[in-house]
């Protein structure tokens, strides 16, 4: 991502700035990064967020807070609306550093609708904003890296896998197709991802099953379209690397955890006791 371009956001009456983009099929926005920090939420449809090797899929109950300055690009694999909040960095408190899945809820998406109106009135968009901030929770759920390898061997495997992610050819035969043993190919594979072959495609079936996941398919067939026997089998895979079922992770169905701090600006100009 050396060829990022950073893309500004004209500033708001608040702390906060929202902004749409229809996606079609298949289009995703070449890397870039926002001296805001920003919230990608999918209003409709489903999206993708890919920061380095880690990526995360957004359906209409998760979105992403991105920190100002993070490079990262965003798409969708049938057509979405993103919805992006723009969060200025000086008049905002909010510490979370790195990429931060965060649950939406109806009150939420009603707020982010709500502050999407160009006529709002000062006022109402400031209260507004407070409330937001004060609904923001992160979801304790892993990203699924994927780590590009550099070798051309292990690439030339990596790309039938993510290509075709339920190929089932062993790493013996992954190796006799690029001429190498599987020894060699096994320490390559470690060497350049840091996982072995069968945590690495592991990873690649489970980061393909979440769009059709969240495009509602039966898990059942989207067990076979990656690469698995049974459902059961993809779901223990799928538990076992995130650390939670996929209806919980799509659904943001965690337990509560402390809110975040606020938006010190928005939060005081929201309180009655301000003038």
């Amino acid at each position: 991502m050396t060829d990022a371009f950073v893309g500004d956001v004209p500033a708001g009456v608040g702390a906060i700035v929202v902004g749409t983009f229809p996606l079609a099929s298949g289009q995703w926005f070449v890397p870039h990064s926002h001296p805001q920090h920003q919230l990608a939420w999918a209003r409709r449809g489903v999206l993708g967020v890919a920061v380095d090797e880690s990526s995360w899929v957004l359906p209409r109950t998760r979105a992403l807070w991105l920190p100002a300055g993070v490079v990262h690009r965003t798409g969708a694999t049938r057509d979405a609306v993103l919805c992006s909040l723009y969060f200025e960095p000086d008049r905002c408190d909010q510490g979370w550093t790195e990429p931060t899945p965060v649950g939406v809820d109806g009150l939420l998406a009603h707020l982010i609708a709500y502050l999407g109106h160009e006529n709002l009135p000062d006022d109402a968009r400031l209260r507004a904003e407070a409330v937001v901030l004060d609904l923001l929770r992160p979801l304790p759920a892993t990203p699924i890296d994927v780590p590009s390898p550099a070798d051309d061997r292990v690439r030339a495997v990596a790309d039938a896998l993510l290509a075709d992610p339920a190929d089932s050819r062993s790493l013996e035969a992954h190796a006799r197709g690029v001429g190498v043993s599987r020894r060699t190919l096994t320490r390559l594979f470690v060497h350049d991802t840091g996982m072995n072959f069968d945590r690495w495609r592991t990873h690649v079936r489970l980061r393909a099953s979440l769009p059709l996941l969240a495009e509602g398919q039966p898990v059942s067939r989207v067990a076979h379209a990656v690469g698995y026997a049974t459902a059961s089998a993809f779901l223990a895979a799928f538990r076992r690397t995130v650390g939670t079922s996929p209806g919980r992770y799509l659904n943001g169905d965690v337990p509560p955890v402390p809110s975040p701090p606020s938006c010190t600006e928005a939060s005081n100009l929201a309180s009655p006791d301000v003038t």
